[in-house]
């Protein structure tokens, strides 16, 4: 069992996720139960299974879960995209915070080749 309190990428994912609720409390209002909940789930999905990877034994289930938080940063990428686009966001904050993302799926790769090489 390893403390995900350690991880750089764990501490790198929450960072964001705080910055994304925090730019998500500018959205509308109707938005609330739509892209704004779509964006704070999926951003608080990349700690959370990085949390949870390291809960469990072995390098093997830290890659994998490693590997959901993945997906879930790739989700975060696409809804910042989405939300740009429908003018929720700001060019500056959308692009801040998909450089942030992008940062934090390169480390999730490079953490899972490592898990992956060493097990």
């Amino acid at each position: 069992m390893k403390d995900f309190h350690e991880l750089k990428v764990w501490k790198k994912a929450h960072s964001l996720t705080l910055a994304i609720y925090h730019s998500t409390m500018a959205f509308p209002r109707e938005e609330i139960y739509g892209l704004t909940s779509q964006l704070r789930r999926a951003s608080a999905s990349i700690p959370a299974n990085l949390a949870e990877g390291c809960g469990r034994t072995g390098d093997a289930e830290l890659a994998r879960f490693c590997s959901i938080a993945l997906g879930s940063a790739s989700e975060v990428e696409y809804h910042l995209l989405l939300a740009k686009d429908l003018n929720m966001l700001e060019p500056r904050d959308f692009e801040v915070l998909t450089n942030r993302t992008i940062e934090v799926k390169r480390m999730l790769t490079s953490l899972i080749q490592k898990l992956r090489a060493e097990g």
